[in-house]
């Protein structure tokens, strides 16, 4: 426990026999409950971590027990939301719990019956953390890429009840440009670029970093297995994080390469598949938060934007054309595309200020 508050951690796992002993053995002693989330792994991960079990599970005394809603006529909003959280189980492949689990066992083994990704670990992680009132639910990776001495300054903030989300950036690390790879590198940046603009959360960065950490009313205010199950989750829990108007905070961590992980990720594929995530989770948003929930202008200066953009595509493309020698166009033809590029980029600069500002509030540093 920290502060007298419960602190769990979710480890999803997908073929990682060499790493997930080390990572289950470095565990801190204030982490009160470990779920690994075993998805459908080819190699010997499942074995080795029930070996791990039977011999080093241990017992905790945590009081588990969850609240009954008494149907009293005032709410029937709850009950609607405790019926949805029994319907939740529909969008999760079939699992089993490891046969010897007890509520008051340490580490509990959920094994996917289907391989769904890590996004779907992660979210049925989140699921049982909820689903027994723990305070605070980090995630750290099975393959050993993240240092289980920062994971007291990750959980201290939802601890202190500061924030409602905690997130590392190793793109703030002095060391990130020398350690990271390349690649990663530029690809974690253009996606920590889109992530600003479509979470809202726009002090942001290394938006692809799995080490981080929720609070219970966070778990309780965003739909878990709606999780994008993929590569994109951590983007996809920044945007409905947003929507659900929790706070977030970031903590420098080092970039941890070269212990003996094999990166499954293919950069050039997720990319734009999260992109397009983004892209998607953008307008989600703005429609939710800006117009269903509270009106706000930028809601109409964005769209007024976009608007004039489309508008002016055939315009841009004859004011292109004009570059080459021996072409001309109209001087109509030339205020149009003038007019509408100014007035287009204005309303747009104007509806990111307006976000960023609105959003100021939901960032702590």
């Amino acid at each position: 426990m920290l502060n007298k508050k419960t602190i769990a951690v979710v480890i999803p796992t997908y073929n990682e026999e060499k790493q997930i002993v080390s990572v289950l053995e470095t565990i801190p002693s204030f982490v009160d409950k470990v779920v690994i989330v075993n998805d459908c792994s080819t190699d010997n991960t499942q074995k080795i971590i029930e070996k791990y079990l039977s011999e080093k599970n241990q017992k905790i005394k945590l009081n588990f027990k969850k609240k009954k809603i008494i149907k009293n006529g005032y709410n029937s909003a709850e009950i609607i939301l405790e019926q949805i959280k029994n319907e939740e189980l529909a969008y999760y492949p079939k699992f089993s719990i490891n046969k010897k689990n007890n509520i008051h066992d340490r580490f509990v083994l959920i094994n996917f019956k289907k391989n769904s990704g890590v996004g779907k670990a992660i979210s049925m992680g989140y699921r049982y953390c909820r689903d027994n009132e723990i305070d605070c639910t980090a995630v750290m990776a099975g393959d050993g890429q993240m240092d289980p001495e920062e994971l007291k300054k990750i959980c201290l903030p939802i601890a202190n009840e500061e924030v409602d989300y905690v997130k590392g950036n190793r793109l703030s690390h002095r060391s990130a440009y020398l350690v990271i790879p390349k690649v990663r590198y530029l690809g974690n940046s253009i996606l920590s670029l889109l992530t600003k603009i479509a979470s809202g959360y726009w002090h942001i960065s290394d938006t692809q970093t799995g080490f981080t950490a929720i609070s219970l009313n966070a778990l309780k205010a965003i739909r878990l297995h709606q999780i994008y199950p993929r590569y994109g989750c951590p983007n996809d829990i920044l945007v409905k994080l947003n929507i659900a108007f929790c706070s977030i905070k970031e903590i420098p961590i080092k970039p941890v390469y070269n212990i003996g992980e094999e990166s499954k990720m293919k950069i050039f594929k997720v990319i734009p598949k999260i992109s397009w995530l983004l892209f998607l989770s953008f307008w989600k948003r703005l429609y939710i938060k800006y117009f269903f929930r509270d009106f706000h202008p930028l809601f109409l200066l964005y769209h007024f934007a976009f608007v004039l953009l489309i508008f002016n595509i055939p315009y841009t493309i004859k004011a292109f054309q004009a570059l080459s020698p021996g072409i001309t166009i109209d001087i109509q033809t030339t205020l149009i595309f003038i007019f509408c590029m100014i007035s287009s980029l204005q309303a747009l600069f104007f509806a990111m200020w307006m976000d960023m500002q609105d959003n100021e509030r939901l960032q702590k540093f």
